[in-house]
């Protein structure tokens, strides 16, 4: 009886080589340039700093802060959020879609995810279960308010996001999201032009429909992956590198102020076109990813790429941890400068990347003079013994 089973067995695995070679094809790619290397660290550098504004300290509620948002510092906030937090996004993604072309075509399957789990998702546990911690504890003993645990169900979305967005770490479903295409990176980044076409138009669909599908849970990341796959694909990083950067920078000049206007007076606008707002918000970001890909470049090319990559080991364990001192800290270091809407919260909000960033170059070094080896597993990676963090720090 076993033997009769063979044949179908052959058939199914000619069904599954033919449908590989109709998915699948060649796709070489080229070698990074060197300058193309060094964009990547400084964008990372600035792109992260800027997501701290996406979550900056506010000493308001929410409603509060929409209520308020055509106020002068209102409208400053929604500028810094909306294009230089939010927009920062994008270029992440792309520039993990774009690094992943290589490196998913060179490693066995099982050894290309379980660096990734490594690198990604570990961080991300760890850093959300600490985040829990501290944060509820501090709730508890009365030092902030925040959210306080209710139940397993809410617990498991905190510390993995399997199904929904965190309270807390509202970040690091982010690095879920892109775990998830990291699993899927090594078919992505083999399919043939036309089905990657196809699946890239397909996720932009999802993505301007806002579906809800719990394998991704904010499809614009798989979308921005995909983006940095078809980049790697066709040069696109090259050609834009080529381009003036007056071209580069017109299509943001060009939606950014509409973006913002619709965030500060477009909130019932929203609610009823939700499309339309999300695909402007899709095209916003795009253009924001291309202007800064070209920043970077010029950046790279200049003196100022030296001191800004000294930073590049930190940026890991900044996008990880720099909700905990927001939300530890914010309040009592905020009531020096005051809440938004009063005189000096300006200065306080342009500050706070910069004061995250001090926390996680500490954070980083008692890290690495505790365990090396847990520091290199919350960094991502990042800080290693041969890369002399001390000496990063001792020049940043």
């Amino acid at each position: 009886m076993p033997n009769a089973n063979i044949p179908i067995l052959r058939e199914l695995r000619r069904a599954g080589d033919a449908a590989g070679r109709i998915l699948l094809g060649s796709t070489p790619v080229k070698a990074a340039r060197p300058i193309q290397s060094e964009a990547i660290s400084v964008a990372r550098v600035l792109c992260i700093l800027g997501i701290v504004y996406a979550h900056a300290w506010t000493g308001r509620t929410g409603a509060y802060v929409v209520a308020h948002s055509d106020s002068w510092q209102g409208i400053f906030r929604w500028l810094l959020v909306e294009l230089v937090g939010r927009s920062s996004v994008p270029l992440l993604g792309m520039v993990s879609g774009w690094l992943v072309t290589s490196s998913a075509l060179r490693r066995d399957y099982w050894g290309f995810i379980l660096n990734k789990a490594r690198t990604i998702a570990a961080p991300m546990i760890i850093w959300n279960i600490l985040a829990v911690v501290l944060i509820c504890g501090a709730v508890y003993v009365g030092w902030i308010r925040g959210p306080s645990p209710r139940g397993v169900q809410w617990l498991l979305t905190e510390i993995f996001s399997l199904l929904g967005f965190a309270n807390i770490n509202v970040q690091t479903p982010f690095l879920r999201d892109l775990f998830v295409c990291m699993i899927m990176a090594p078919l992505l980044v083999r399919l043939k032009p036309g089905f990657l076409i196809a699946l890239t138009l397909i996720v932009l669909v999802w993505t301007i429909g806002n579906w809800w599908f719990p394998l991704i849970l904010r499809p614009q990341v798989l979308l921005f992956f995909l983006l940095g796959i078809c980049a790697r694909r066709w040069d696109v990083a090259e050609y834009v590198a080529r381009m003036p950067f007056s071209y580069a920078a017109l299509p943001f000049v060009i939606l950014a102020p509409i973006k913002v206007a619709l965030s500060v007076w477009g909130f019932w606008f929203g609610r009823e076109n939700p499309e339309l707002m999300i695909a402007i918000e899709v095209a916003t970001r795009l253009s924001a990813a291309m202007l800064m890909w070209r920043t970077a470049l010029l950046i790279a090319a200049s003196p100022a790429k030296s001191f800004i990559q000294r930073f590049e080991p930190y940026m890991f364990l900044l996008f990880c941890s720099h909700l905990i001192p927001i939300w530890l800290f914010g309040l009592p270091v905020g009531r020096m400068f005051g809440p938004l809407d009063t005189p000096a919260y300006p200065l306080f909000l342009i500050i706070q990347p910069i004061l995250a960033l001090i926390a996680a170059i500490i954070i980083g070094r008692t890290l690495f003079a505790i365990s090396p080896a847990m520091a290199t597993l919350m960094s991502g990676g990042r800080l290693r013994v041969e890369r002399e963090p001390n000496r990063v720090l001792a020049t940043a």
